[in-house]
């Protein structure tokens, strides 16, 4: 949820219902599901919250493993979790942290870390300082923890501090002091001392003995389901076009009025024809910041198409002719909605892991589309959107232009003490 700006106030609870209702689509109705969780392990946010409902719902009834989609985000989620109170305090000096790659199925082993046991008196503790951080201002912070608040920032909307309450108390290193080191006549040269090995830290037999543990493990890859096709078009990419799809900070929404025979790429890899309609509709791009949009006409779009694909300014696929020669074709597909409002998006087009376009029209407005996806992966026409109201999240209009200027919405710390608005 870091990645995506706010459409509106209370978006954060549609999207918890959003996750909570797929949950239930899938089987997970009743006792099986305790509760849904709204987090970023990258910024934080969510994890303090995340952290006290374990504790209070599962506490160390037994092991606890985070599963998932490949390239979900579990491992970061695993490093996040290993810093923060879930985790014996000794554990992170003495536990791998997870590999996280871009690409899927990086987590090879079974990596996990004990869980820390959630007493009273450590929950009192916990609850304590929790209770003293939501007090303190920004300007309260270290010039430390504001630099890394505001680099947490530039990368997300949503930001969480994740601390710690019970920290490890390291012993004093103990200088070893050998005189016959440093005694040396005139002929000699000096001797330097060779460096002790250091020791890994192992947990005892008493610290682990009872444990309960935190397992990350490798991604699940589901046969016939959209993550599948997901994952197929990034297995499509180089490593340097993947980097370019996949967002890495906060998506700053980018919206389009067109009218019809108006077309709009997303890079190379998704394409919108807007055939019919009586009015203009406004489609609002969901994606990584570094996938160009270009508009075209649909008398011109081909052409735009088949001389720019794989050059600079659709920019992924990248490599030229020889690159589009193994890359499949874009393939079409046809889409009827009917508009509910000027500023509330009647559905998301859904272009593959490309990202989606939120599509918003007049009242009763039956528009006919043309959505283009390349050949094998998934296009997916998602009613209700995910983010209704992403087209007013905008700037003024671009004079000459279909383009709005781009808005981005501050970006929220959830366990500060904020400023009231003046």
């Amino acid at each position: 949820v870091d990645l995506l700006p706010a459409d509106s106030p209370g978006h954060l609870g549609r999207l918890r219902q959003r996750v909570a209702a797929a949950c239930a689509q899938a089987g997970l109705r009743g006792a099986p599901l305790v509760d849904v969780r709204l987090v970023s392990a990258k910024t934080g946010f969510g994890l303090e919250g995340l952290v006290s409902r374990l504790q209070r719902s599962w506490r160390c009834a037994g092991d606890v493993y985070l599963l998932g989609a490949t390239n979900s985000g579990k491992s970061t989620l695993f490093n996040t979790l290993l810093r923060s109170d879930y985790c014996k305090s000794r554990a992170p000096d003495a536990v791998d942290r997870a590999t996280v790659s871009p690409w899927p199925g990086t987590t090879l082993n079974l990596l996990k870390f004990p869980i820390i046991n959630p007493t009273c008196d450590r929950i009192f503790r916990r609850q304590e300082r929790l209770k003293e951080e939501a007090t303190k201002m920004e300007d309260q912070l270290s010039s430390e923890e504001k630099k890394y608040l505001n680099h947490l920032k530039k990368q997300g909307y949503l930001v969480g501090r994740v601390g710690r309450t019970f920290q490890r108390q390291k012993p004093s290193p103990v200088v070893d002091f050998d005189p016959d080191m440093l005694s040396y006549s005139i002929d000699e040269d000096p001797r330097h001392s060779p460096r002790k090995h250091e020791e890994r830290e192992e947990f005892t037999y008493n610290e682990v003995k009872d444990a309960r543990w935190c397992f990350d493990t490798p991604g699940i890859v589901k046969e016939n389901c959209v993550v599948q096709f997901i994952l197929q078009v990034l297995n499509l990419l180089t490593e340097k076009e993947v980097k370019l799809v996949l967002p890495t900070q906060a998506i700053v929404p980018r919206t389009f009025i067109l009218k019809p025979g108006m077309v709009l790429f997303l890079a190379a890899l998704g394409r919108v024809d807007y055939l019919q309609g009586e009015k203009s509709a406004w489609f609002s791009v969901v994606a990584s910041n570094l996938l160009p949009v270009r508009i075209a006409t649909l008398s011109n779009a081909d052409a735009i198409y088949e001389k720019n694909a794989g050059q600079e300014l659709l920019k992924v696929p990248m490599g030229g002719e020889e690159r589009m020669k193994e890359f499949p074709p874009l393939v079409p597909q046809d889409i009827t909605l009917k508009g509910i409002g000027t500023t509330e998006a009647v559905a998301d087009i859904k272009l593959s892991s490309a990202g989606w376009v939120a599509v918003t029209a007049h009242a009763e407005e039956k528009l006919l589309l043309r959505a283009y996806t390349p050949k094998g992966t998934a296009l997916v026409v998602r009613e209700p959107p995910l983010l209704p109201y992403i087209s007013t999240v905008r700037g003024a209009r671009i004079a000459g232009t279909a383009a709005y200027r781009t808005k981005k919405p501050p970006s929220l710390v959830e366990n500060l003490k904020t400023m009231g608005r003046k």
